[in-house]
């Protein structure tokens, strides 16, 4: 998807103030199970993407929209800002290793210990209550979970219950102010 895009420093997938900030991203919410929808938060007093479901499995956005496509980004650093709503919130990378192997990384609220498998590290998620700015060194996590090399990103999903104001990679650590 972003295979020929110059990537360098900063790329954001996702900003809730954008023009259509779910441009490139698939909304899944079973019927009657949730929703996904803009609203403004009290706490920052802005517009901001809240993701609520019963089910967290079923409730969620991903990135991109189509399964079968890659995002193919190779900043090694995701970052989000998520605000923790006192309920369930898991996060999942999909990554390329040097190896060809595709892993996935999945970050939990409710996980209690971290597993490695194969194809996918499960990881305890804790957050603290109101909004929390979570990092993943993408490169630093396939050394240590696999003894690979990161080579890219290929999907993004963030399961609820949360509201998310900004997903981004980079090249390195940023400074809010120069988000």
């Amino acid at each position: 998807m972003l295979k020929n895009t110059f990537q360098s420093g900063f790329l954001s997938i996702f900003f809730s103030l954008g023009t259509k900030p779910l441009q490139i991203w698939n909304c899944v919410v079973p019927k009657s199970d949730g929703h996904i929808q803009l609203v403004k938060d009290g706490d920052i007093e802005s517009t901001v993407l809240e993701i609520e479901g019963e089910n967290v499995s079923q409730v969620y956005i991903a990135c991109p929209p189509d399964p079968s496509k890659t995002l193919a980004i190779r900043l090694p650093l995701i970052c989000l800002l998520v605000k923790e709503m006192e309920r369930v919130f898991t996060f999942e990378i999909m990554i390329l290793d040097d190896k060809g192997m595709k892993r996935r990384y999945r970050a939990s609220s409710f996980q209690e210990k971290t597993r490695v498998n194969p194809h996918i590290c499960t990881m305890p998620l804790t957050l603290e209550k109101g909004w929390n700015y979570i990092q993943c060194n993408l490169a630093d996590l396939t050394r240590r979970a696999y003894g690979t090399n990161y080579v890219e990103t290929l999907r993004v999903q963030v399961h609820g219950c949360c509201r998310l104001r900004r997903i981004y990679f980079s090249d390195r650590v940023y400074t809010e102010e120069e988000v």
